[in-house]
């Protein structure tokens, strides 16, 4: 059994009007400090895999097929294997 963490962001190139909106609530709560928020999306995901490389191709797969829009996001992901089976 493995465990991936999916990380999902907007590509650089493409405006991020939820960063933006968040961006400007946490500077109208007095964040001054803050700049450059990007929002994303996060997938915590357990999956049976004979090995590493198995279940990273499996989450790669997944990824391009369904998780993410390659127009506009970019990933990367971590495989740990997961004890619980």
């Amino acid at each position: 059994m493995y465990k991936a963490k999916i990380n999902v962001t907007l590509k650089k190139s493409v405006f991020d009007p939820q960063g933006k909106t968040v961006l400007d609530a946490l500077h109208s709560l007095g964040f001054q400090e803050a700049s450059k928020l990007r929002v994303g999306k996060f997938f915590d995901l357990n999956l049976k895999a004979k090995s590493e490389k198995e279940a990273e191709k499996e989450v790669r797969a997944m990824c391009d097929k369904l998780l993410v829009n390659p127009v506009i996001e970019e990933y990367e992901f971590q495989i740990e294997e997961d004890g619980k089976s």
